[in-house]
């Protein structure tokens, strides 16, 4: 049976994230000859390989393979298949996670003549931060002659993404549009920088800004996300009075808990230690999904309740629920904290056999701290040796806290010795190194040790604590106006200068 190019288009169209089926019609299409370019061909079915392509490159990404979608655009070029204006767009998506192709593309483009269109470079300036490169995608953004919200909130999420917040507002005050997402990149934007009480305070001041009282702004779920993470990151007492007032403002103007909002409030309440409010989440929720168990297998481990954790994990996995490596880092560590050594190490075995989740870094560490807890040094020496991937600083440090908690000077030294030249400025390791050796009255080695950190002049980092300047802070991130504190970060600065200088004194 002959397919015939249009329904199979159309078949492509409505089946994008459909994998097998996808590849059904792939095959079908090279079997039947209907992806190369044919000019002599009727002007209504002239363009159709571009558009079958098209269809292909955007089902490919949408699958989550990006490699497959560039090799793709490489047969449309060799089949002299014409690409078009809406070729380019998921071809520069999928060039964000193969950077080596993120110019050549950009070139490309230029050539084909199709790099005045707005969508496209729209696509450039999202590429450009998710690279890293702030440069370039404010070049590209430049070129944008008739800038529309989504272009401008394409640079405001790449201000936010490489730290630069001081020109993200200044695009969102010039802005004569904002719509929801203009307001999140600046809220997300914040709290990826660190600055909790600046996105908490834009928020507010959102919720009572003009667009949301007259319903043309309405915040979603990636807004009560985005600053129900900075309430959680905040320090002090501030941070859970700010993210009650949002939980009320969400049970008084959204009609159910999603998912994802739920999932932020159990992170929220477990972080500061409301475990209580963070089941009570828990138990409202209607649908909950790994992230929502994972939320609050890692808050009962984070409030000592490793036990509870433990058995939470069962009964994710008796509702018919997977597993991922989130769900192992917390029980993992929950292990660890009991010095459930054998249920540690079965569970951390069955993480690939039976659940097919592949061990990173951070599991190797869960284990290492597991053996390491237990007083097995030896047994953790040994683990890290087999490792598959070459250990970092996070599984070491582990092992090197062992030693110092159970007296292993030796092997202290010799796993010392690798951190400090993999991490050669890091104080922290010194320190560790230090303690292990006053522990054990090697005065001799400990005062060697000092000296060669005056030396390279590496300085432990003193505790930051100066009640005048934690006041000010908190004043500024939860009571000052909007126009005094959210734009001041030169007042952040200088608070942490007065208080350093205060140390420096004492």
């Amino acid at each position: 049976m002959r397919h015939s190019p249009e329904n199979l288009l159309q078949l492509l169209q409505r089946l994008l994230k459909q994998s097998n089926r996808v590849k059904q019609i792939h095959s079908i299409l090279i079997t039947n000859n209907h992806l190369p370019f044919n000019p002599s061909t009727s002007s209504k079915l002239k363009w159709m390989s571009t558009l079958l392509y098209n269809a292909l490159i955007r089902a490919y990404l949408s699958l989550g393979q990006p490699h497959t979608t560039l090799v793709l655009f490489t047969y449309m070029l060799a089949h002299q298949t014409p690409p078009n204006n809406l070729t380019f767009p998921p071809l520069v998506k999928a060039a964000s996670s193969l950077p080596f192709l993120a110019k050549p593309l950009h070139t490309h483009v230029i050539k084909r003549g199709v790099y005045d269109d707005p969508y496209i470079l729209t696509s450039f300036v999202c590429m450009y931060s998710q690279l890293g490169d702030l440069l370039y995608a404010r070049k590209v953004f430049d070129e944008v002659s008739e800038r529309c919200v989504v272009s401008c909130n394409a640079m405001l999420d790449a201000y936010g993404k490489n730290g630069d917040m001081g020109s993200a507002i200044f695009l969102f005050g010039r802005m004569l549009e904002r719509d929801i997402y203009s307001w999140t990149s600046i809220i997300s934007g914040y709290g990826r920088n660190g600055c909790f009480g600046e996105a908490i305070q834009f928020f507010r001041m959102m919720i009572v800004h003009e667009d949301v009282r007259q319903g043309r702004v309405r915040p979603n779920e990636a807004t009560f996300v985005s600053v129900l993470a900075s309430c959680a990151n905040l320090h002090g007492r501030g941070g859970l009075c700010q993210g009650k007032q949002i939980h009320a403002y969400i049970v008084k103007n959204e009609s159910e808990l999603s998912v994802f909002m739920g999932t932020a409030l159990i992170a929220l309440y477990g972080k500061l230690g409301c475990l209580g409010y963070a089941m009570e989440v828990f138990n409202k929720m209607v649908l909950k999904e790994v992230c929502a168990w994972n939320a609050l297998i890692s808050t009962l481990a984070l409030n000592g309740e490793e036990k509870e954790a433990l058995d939470m994990f069962e009964k994710m996995k008796v509702a018919g629920l997977r597993p991922n490596g989130v769900t192992f880092v917390a029980v993992l560590a929950s292990c660890a904290r009991s010095k459930l050594v054998e249920l540690g190490l079965e569970l951390f075995q069955s993480m690939s056999h039976v659940f097919g989740v592949v061990p990173r870094m951070e599991h190797y560490g869960c284990v290492v701290d597991l053996l390491g807890r237990a007083g097995l040094l030896a047994e953790a020496n040994e683990f890290i040796k087999k490792m598959p991937l070459e250990p970092d600083g996070s599984v070491l440090g582990a092992l090197l806290g062992a030693c110092k908690v159970h007296g292993a000077i030796e092997m202290g030294n010799e796993v010392a010795r690798r951190l400090l030249h993999m991490q050669p400025r890091h104080c922290g390791q010194y320190v560790l190194l230090w303690g292990i050796y006053a522990g054990a009255e090697r005065w001799d080695h400990a005062t060697a040790l000092r000296k060669t950190m005056i030396d390279a002049g590496i300085k432990k980092i003193p505790a930051f604590k100066d009640e005048l300047a934690m006041r000010k802070l908190k004043k500024l991130s939860i009571e000052a106006p909007f126009e005094d504190s959210v734009f001041n970060s030169k007042f952040v600065a200088e608070v942490y200068a007065e208080a350093f200088e205060k140390q420096g004194e004492k």
